[in-house]
C-alpha cells in the first residue's frame, strides 16, 4: 500500500506511542475508563464552537440548519471511527503517523500544520471568551467600577492563564483530565438550561425577522464551517484512544457513539433555543445577544467562562504533541515538556490580548482546518489503506465525504471572505434599552417604527 516497505521518513514507529509520548513516559501509564473517555470527547466537542451554533442556524436557515447539524454529527461519528480503523490497518497509533504511513512526508507536514493551527486557534478563542464573559460577570459585582483594570478582559485572560490553564496544561496524562472534563460537561448542561429558560421568558418579546423561518439561506456552507468547528475533535482522538484500558476498535466505536449522541443532543438544543430567542439578530457569540443586566445570564457567562478554561488544556495537549513529533522525534524531556508548554500558552495568550473579535477567524478555521480534518483526510487515508471492495459501506461514505469536504473548503473560504461575520463586541443590543423599545407585546411593524432611533443611537448595524 504505497508507503509501506520504504524506510520511515520520520521517527514514528518506535516503542513509544501516544500514551508514552504525550500521556506519560512511565511504564505504568494511568489509563482512563470508558466514562472518562466519553467526557473527554464530549468536552472537546462542547468547547467554544457551541456558542456559535445558533448563529449557524441564522446562516443556513433554521430547518436546513438543524438537518445540517445532524449530518455533521454523523460525519464526525463516522470519521472518528474511520481514523482508528485506519490506524489499525497501517499499524500506527497517531493521526500524524497514519497520514505519514499513507501519503508520506508531504502529507505528514500538511496534517501537522492543520493539527497545530486548529487547536492553537481554539486556545486563542478560549482565552478571548474567558476574558469577555468573565469581565461582564465581575462588572455585575455591586460597588465594582466597570472601568477597573482588575476586571478588564486583559487582566482576566492573564490571571486565568497563570492560575488555571497553564497548570492544567502541564499534565502529561490526559486521563487525569477526565474529572475536569466531567465538571465542564455539567457546567455546559447548566448553560443549556439557562439558554432554554431565556428562550421561554425572553424569546416571545424579541421581534422576529421576516426571513426567520425560511427553509434555506445562501450562507449554508459557512454554517457547515461553524458546525465543523464545533464538532471537530479528531486532532486528539488518538490521545483519548491511547488512554483507554484494553483499547479496541469496538470499544472506541461505543465510546464515540455515546459521545456524539450526548454532544448532538446538547448542540441541537443549544442551537434551537438560542436561535428561537433572537432569530435574525443572533450573533456569533450568543452571549453578546443577552443584556448585561440579566443576572441569570451573568451566571451562565460565569459557567461558560469556567467551561472554556477547563477545555483549554486538551487543545494544548495536541499542539504540544504535534511539535514534539515534528521537531523532537515524539518524546520530550521534563524540561522541554515544561518549556514548550509555557511557550505555546504564552504565544496564544499574547495573541488573545491583541484580538477581541475572532468571528471571521473562527469561520475560516472551520472551513480551512476543521473541514479537511473531518471530511477529507480520514476518508483519503481509509480509501488508500483498506482492501475492502468498493461497494463496502465505509468506502461508499468515504467517497462521498471527499468531494463534499473540498466544496466546503473552497466555497466556504470564498463566502467567509466575501461575506464576513459581523463583530459587535461589547455593544448592548437595542432591546436592552427600555426607553427605545418595549420588550412586551411588540409587533414587527411596531418594531420598525420604535427601534430605529435606538439603532441610530448605538450604531448597532453600522
Amino acid at each position: 500500500m504505497g508507503y509501506q516497505g520504504q524506510p520511515p521518513l520520520i521517527p514514528l514507529q518506535r516503542d513509544l506511542d501516544d500514551r508514552e509520548t504525550l500521556v506519560s513516559e512511565h511504564e505504568n501509564t494511568r489509563k482512563s475508563c470508558q466514562s472518562a473517555a466519553v467526557f473527554n470527547v464530549v468536552n472537546s466537542i462542547i468547547g467554544s464552537g457551541i456558542i456559535g451554533l445558533p448563529y449557524s442556524m441564522k446562516q443556513a436557515g433554521f430547518p436546513l440548519g438543524i438537518l445540517l447539524l445532524f449530518w455533521v454529527s454523523y460525519i464526525t461519528d463516522f470519521s472518528l471511527i474511520l481514523l482508528i480503523k485506519g490506524g489499525a490497518l497501517s499499524g500506527t497509533d497517531s493521526y500524524q503517523s497514519l497520514v505519514n504511513k499513507t501519503f508520506g512526508f508531504p502529507g505528514y507536514l500538511l496534517l501537522s500544520v492543520l493539527q497545530f493551527l486548529y487547536p492553537f486557534i481554539a486556545m486563542i478563542s478560549y482565552n478571548i471568551i474567558a476574558g469577555d464573559t468573565l469581565s461582564k460577570v465581575f462588572q455585575r459585582i455591586p460597588g465594582v467600577d466597570p472601568e477597573n483594570v482588575f476586571i478588564g478582559r486583559h487582566f482576566i485572560i492573564v490571571l486565568s492563564t497563570v492560575t488555571f490553564t497553564l497548570p492544567l496544561s502541564l499534565y502529561r496524562d490526559i486521563a487525569k483530565l477526565g474529572k475536569i472534563s466531567f465538571i465542564s460537561t455539567i457546567l455546559t448542561v447548566v448553560i443549556l438550561g439557562i439558554v432554554m429558560t431565556r428562550a421561554i421568558s425572553l424569546g416571545p418579546h424579541i421581534p422576529k425577522m421576516e426571513d426567520a423561518w425560511v427553509f434555506a439561506k445562501p450562507n449554508a456552507i459557512q454554517a457547515v464551517g461553524v458546525m465543523s468547528f464545533a464538532f471537530i475533535c479528531h486532532h486528539n482522538c488518538f490521545l483519548v484512544y491511547g488512554s483507554l484500558e484494553e483499547a479496541t476498535v469496538a470499544k472506541w466505536s461505543r465510546i464515540i457513539h455515546m459521545s456524539i449522541l450526548v454532544s448532538v443532543f446538547i448542540c441541537v438544543l443549544f442551537a434551537t433555543c438560542g436561535y428561537l430567542t433572537f432569530t435574525g439578530f443572533t450573533q456569533g457569540d450568543l452571549f453578546e445577544n443577552y443584556c448585561r443586566g440579566d443576572d441569570l445570564v451573568t451566571f451562565g457567562r460565569f459557567c461558560y467562562g469556567i467551561t472554556v478554561i477547563l477545555t483549554y488544556p486538551i487543545e494544548c495537549f495536541v499542539t504540544r504533541e504535534v511539535i514534539a513529533n515534528v521537531f523532537f522525534g515524539g518524546t520530550l524531556s521534563s524540561f522541554f515538556h515544561v518549556f514548550l508548554t509555557v511557550v505555546i500558552i504564552m504565544i496564544a495568550t499574547l495573541v488573545s490580548l491583541l484580538i477581541d473579535c475572532l468571528g471571521i477567524v473562527l469561520e475560516l478555521n472551520g472551513v480551512l482546518c476543521a473541514a479537511p480534518l473531518i471530511f477529507i483526510i480520514p476518508s483519503a487515508c481509509y480509501l488508500k489503506l483498506s482492501e475492502e471492495p468498493r461497494t463496502h459501506s465505509d468506502k461508499i461514505v468515504s467517497c462521498v465525504m471527499l468531494p463534499i469536504g473540498a466544496v466546503v473548503m473552497i466555497f466556504g473560504f470564498i463566502m467567509a471572505i466575501t461575506n464576513p461575520q459581523d463583530c459587535t463586541h461589547g455593544q448592548e443590543m437595542f432591546y436592552c434599552f427600555p426607553d427605545n423599545v418595549s420588550l412586551t407585546n411588540i409587533t414587527d411593524s411596531h418594531f420598525q417604527l420604535t427601534t430605529q432611533p435606538s439603532i441610530l443611537n448605538i450604531s448597532f448595524f453600522q
